[in-house]
């Protein structure tokens, strides 16, 4: 199994999970022009696309889908919370109405139901998903399995649960959103204090800070691959992201160091492909 984060932001998420037989877009927050740019850029050709899964409805993970179907033929794994938002939620949408008749009939006999709670496969990978704290209908992460490998992946949450954090446990590869940081999101002029409040909300998004907490206290060490997602493009900065990360990792008790790689993700272009 391997993945890429084919891109990650406010602007758009997609994440790419492949094995020799099976090959999953994980959200399809870029536009459809972008992600069918990008799968090339990475080698993969979306005629072999297996399935896509819709994380939850927010436009920076689902705004693409309704086109980008047009390229490809396979079914859309999304639970049922999650589809009826998707029919409501809009984003510089000037003809409400029309674009929801559009996403339905872009999505009629397309569709396999999820429960953000019940397991399932495709091809040969098997999907743990679970509920994790954002203001979505029915935002879910989940760990991919194949031959053994795990991969997890949740790009918006606003906090580690005790869930979350015994789903992490075990993992090869962990996607985890580092959105911001707290003194840089405080003192961005650009959002307002009401936007600050649900950025920082339970079920808003994690900062550094978060992250790093559970890196250097709760954090198994198993996983020899972090990447980080969602990294706000005003209220972050890449390399404190990182930095953060790493020395939580080596702030670590002796006795429990971790031989992880910290990788970010980037809005504007994929990661490399990470294997196992």
């Amino acid at each position: 199994m391997k993945l890429t984060v084919l891109g990650s932001g406010s602007t758009g998420n997609a994440v790419l999970i492949c094995t020799e037989k099976t090959k999953v877009l994980v959200d399809c927050g870029l536009s459809a022009k972008e992600t069918l740019r990008r799968m090339a850029q990475v080698g993969v050709d979306c005629a072999d696309l297996n399935a896509i899964i819709i994380t939850h409805e927010h436009s920076d993970h689902a705004c693409g889908l309704r086109v980008f179907l047009k390229s490809v033929d396979c079914q859309v794994y999304i639970s049922e919370a999650t589809e009826n938002s998707y029919y409501t939620t809009r984003k510089n949408v000037k003809d409400v109405a029309s674009e929801a008749v559009k996403r339905r009939d872009a999505l009629k006999n397309r569709i396999e139901k999820i429960e953000s709670s019940v397991d399932f496969r495709i091809g040969d990978i098997d999907f743990e998903p679970f509920s994790v704290p954002h203001d979505a209908a029915d935002n879910f992460g989940f760990v991919a399995v194949n031959d053994g490998v795990r991969v997890a992946t949740l790009t918006d949450l606003g906090c580690l649960t005790t869930l979350v954090k015994e789903k992490l446990q075990g993992c090869d590869a962990i996607v985890i959103e580092s959105n911001h940081s707290r003194d840089m999101l405080r003192a961005c002029p650009l959002y307002s204090w009401d936007l600050k409040q649900r950025i920082m909300a339970r079920t808003g998004h994690l900062s550094n800070e978060d992250l790093s907490e559970w890196l250097t206290h709760e954090f198994d060490g198993a996983a020899r691959h972090i990447v980080l997602a969602h990294l706000s493009q005003r209220a972050n900065e890449p390399h404190l992201a990182r930095l953060m990360a790493q020395t939580a990792l080596q702030m670590r008790p002796s006795l429990f160091k971790a031989e992880t790689k910290i990788t970010l993700s980037h809005h504007k272009e994929p990661t490399d492909w990470i294997g196992f």
